[in-house]
């Protein structure tokens, strides 16, 4: 495929890329204006709002989706979202879960505080609790993996 991508006068954003050419469907649309998450993946490490990127400003990065993380829905973040039943209708969980795994990559140990400014996300179902405390728990089982310890659960 080249690029960058352009077709009749439209430049195409990266979450289209991946929904559409790609049949990656775990990145939602929610806002088209980068306000509410539901489009995160991460560009080399690092989570960003997917509807608001060009595919060439993507080029030569690293892209990774909800589809990425794990084969098989064992990255540590996605087991704490499941142990603490986290979504509700679970459109946005997606781009939350991309949003906590990149925070917990830079604050391995994020304080409430870390979480409210890291992950700013938006829940139409406000399920934010649940996610603050499957964020704590996915850092608890990280480190517990870390350091070879096993962890049981609370």
């Amino acid at each position: 495929m080249a690029f960058p991508l352009t077709v009749n006068g439209f430049q195409y954003v990266l979450l289209w890329a991946i929904r559409d050419a790609i049949d990656l469907t775990g990145t939602k649309y929610g806002c088209g204006i980068a306000q509410c998450g539901a489009c995160t993946v991460h560009l080399n490490g690092r989570a960003v709002r997917s509807c608001s990127i060009p595919v060439k400003a993507a080029v030569g990065t690293k892209i990774t989706t909800i589809e990425g993380l794990s084969v098989d829905g064992t990255h540590p973040v996605q087991l704490a979202w499941k142990e603490l039943d986290v979504p509700q209708c679970g459109y946005c969980q997606s781009g939350m879960i991309m949003a906590a795994v990149a925070l917990l990559q830079r604050t391995p140990a994020p304080t409430d505080a870390d979480i409210d400014t890291g992950v700013t996300n938006a829940c139409r179902c406000g399920t934010y609790h649940r996610v603050r405390q499957a964020i704590h728990r996915a850092a608890a089982l990280m480190s517990a993996s870390a350091s070879g310890a096993v962890e049981e659960k609370r």
